[in-house]
């Protein structure tokens, strides 16, 4: 029998987290992004828990856009890096991808094509990973003109960097960029937003935005968690207790015996590691649940265990669920403690954990 480590979706709150993100839109639409295996809670899944209500998703690259067509989703995909090689033109083409063009490397692929695909330009508006300098844009377009009818260029994006920060001004200033840069093609479509600039006051939605990380439930904002800003968890990262012991003043437990009791304490072991994707440095203190009680970690997780304080949870026995985090404890907050962030938490969870889909009472495995 498989151990009792698994992770709940939850396909409901997932919906919810997209409907507050077109509130916060509105009247801009937003595109879901579902990048990174839908940011480790299954893309396929996902997409289809989404089809209902997103009009458009985005992704990374092709192979996920293609992840989306085999769950049998025929909504327009974004592909918010482009194409990575000539060969993905007729693939997107046939598929009805539409493309992000950053570089002019792209340009040439799509010249040599035979057939173009609907076409995004990346402007750089200061962040300085990928996009065409607002002063390039005069020369790419007209470049586009010659390579693609004109229904084909669907508008501009650019990306924020530092949204997360409420107190920055820097939001203020790429969005005035954008809007000057783009200023010469007002009818087409302009998306900039991602997910913690749907939180941040005035700011210019335009006509679409791309929420990610709020979609399931952690927190783009720094200083917030998660429901904070009124999302719902959409994972829950569960583990059985395996053993329950007391230890006595003086003894330590775990690797290095970074943690020793000082006075006695009843001490459990829970079935996960990093093995499973759970923070190495999460370290003592770091919060957990079981039985209706918040308890915390004690010192080192290891590979496929870690040990839990039970002081707070004085009925917890062998076999009891384990919420490392989810309803109850939020990621973030276990991000914090292992000095990360909840992006990396959820996206990190091995294929060694079982995925759960849980809604309305009705459950599926995968």
């Amino acid at each position: 029998m498989p151990r009792k480590t698994l992770a709940r979706i939850d396909t409901r709150a997932l919906r919810h987290n997209y409907r507050l993100a077109c509130r916060l839109a509105s009247p801009a639409r937003a595109m879901a992004v579902i990048k990174a295996d839908g940011y480790g809670h299954g893309i396929r899944e996902v997409a289809r828990a989404l089809a209902s209500d997103a009009p458009k998703f985005a992704v990374a690259c092709l192979e996920e856009a293609l992840a989306i067509r085999e769950a049998g989703v025929d909504h327009p995909v974004v592909l918010l890096q482009g194409m990575h090689s000539a060969e993905d033109v007729a693939m997107c083409v046939r598929e009805g991808f539409e493309v992000v063009v950053h570089s002019h490397y792209q340009l040439d692929w799509l010249e040599q094509a035979g057939g173009t695909p609907t076409v995004w330009v990346k402007v750089n508006t200061g962040m300085n990973r990928l996009g065409f300098a607002p002063s390039a844009l005069a020369d790419v377009m007209a470049r586009l003109g010659t390579i693609a009818a004109a229904e084909k260029v669907a508008g501009f994006v650019t990306h924020f960097a530092c949204a997360d920060d409420i107190s920055s001004d820097d939001t203020d200033q790429q969005t005035r960029i954008f809007s000057e840069a783009v200023v010469d093609w007002p009818k087409l479509e302009k998306s900039a937003s991602n997910s913690a600039a749907h939180f941040l006051p005035a700011q210019p939605s335009f006509d679409w935005t791309r929420p990610g990380i709020m979609l399931y439930g952690a927190s783009p904002t720094l200083g917030k968690t998660g429901p904070e800003l009124g999302l719902e968890a959409v994972m829950t990262l569960e583990a059985p207790l395996t053993a329950v012991r007391t230890l006595q003043p003086g003894e330590s437990v775990g690797y290095g015996y970074s943690w020793t009791a000082t006075q006695e304490t009843r001490m459990g072991i829970v079935a996960i590691g990093y093995g499973d994707g759970y923070p190495r440095h999460a370290g003592t203190g770091t919060p957990a649940w079981v039985g209706g009680n918040r308890i915390r970690l004690i010192g080192r997780v290891s590979m496929d265990m870690l040990a839990v304080d039970l002081k707070g949870a004085p009925d917890a026995c062998p076999g009891d669920s384990v919420e490392l985090w989810g309803r109850h404890v939020s990621v973030d907050e276990v991000a914090q403690h292992a000095g990360t962030i909840g992006y990396e938490l959820l996206t990190g969870i091995t294929a060694r954990v079982p995925r759960l889909y849980e809604d309305s009472g009705n459950t599926a495995a995968g």
